[in-house]
């Protein structure tokens, strides 16, 4: 692998951590053992992402979309979280690491709206590295609640800017990310932060989430320092070659 340069190092990572029940399915265990696996694995990327000098890191743990699946392996996912709440946030508070949330917690047991707003307030002066979860989250029903808060906040239409949907978005105050990893081998977004990602580099790997390591996100990073990222411009070599 080459070297990785502090100046090629993505400000903002957003990871879509996928894979986890065919990681399961691979070995002969049930589902909720790659959930499992896949909720330990947060705390492996998430210390690495803070030695690479990466400053934020979003991570899509539940979409709106997975409501749908069997009851028990929702519920299975909810008590996955709340003990991971529960255990690991004083190690990430030791660690420097600011906790948020995007999506919507009213979904969720009362008991655990209360446990994520404890963890982010706990951690909140923290400024090592931020880490967003993506819970009960999908990128077109944040754009609609946008658009809700800002006509019932009576926003005329011509006050209507990129600046001002950034600033009604969950992520209000966030940098866009500079890369989206997605695991597992699948190659789309999947409704995952479509406004903030429009000019975001991609990276799909092939590693199921609970096995995509260290290496894994340094391949990622590595591949994100050879790019060059042009925001609709064109490139400084056509430029040179003209």
């Amino acid at each position: 692998m080459g070297e990785l340069s502090t100046s090629r190092i993505p400000n903002h990572v957003a990871i879509i951590m996928d894979g986890n029940g065919r990681w399961a399915a691979q070995r002969g265990l049930p589902r909720l053992a790659g959930h499992e696996a896949g909720t330990e694995n947060i705390r492996r990327i998430t210390f690495r992402a803070g030695e690479l000098g990466i400053k934020y890191l979003t991570l899509w743990a539940f979409s709106t979309e997975n409501w749908r699946r069997p009851q028990e392996e929702v519920q299975g996912i909810m008590k996955i979280l709340a003990g991971a709440i529960e255990s690991e946030t004083e190690e990430l508070h030791r660690q420097g690491a600011q906790l948020r949330h995007i999506g919507d917690l009213g979904a969720l047991d009362p008991d655990l709206q209360d446990a994520v707003r404890d963890a982010i307030e706990l951690t909140r002066n923290n400024d090592r590295l931020v880490l967003t979860l993506a819970f009960n989250y999908g990128g077109r029903q944040e754009i609609i609640h946008a658009i809700q808060e800002m006509i019932a906040d009576g926003i005329h239409p011509d006050q209507v800017d990129e600046a001002l949907v950034d600033r009604y978005l969950y992520t209000a105050g966030t940098p866009d990310p500079d890369l989206v990893i997605r695991t597992s081998g699948e190659y789309r977004m999947s409704n995952f932060l479509l406004w903030q990602a429009s000019f975001a580099e991609l990276y799909f790997s092939p590693v199921f989430w609970p096995e995509f390591g260290a290496k894994e996100l340094e391949a990622a990073v590595l591949e994100f320092g050879k790019r060059e990222r042009r925001f609709g411009h064109v490139s400084a070599a056509t430029l040179t070659a003209e």
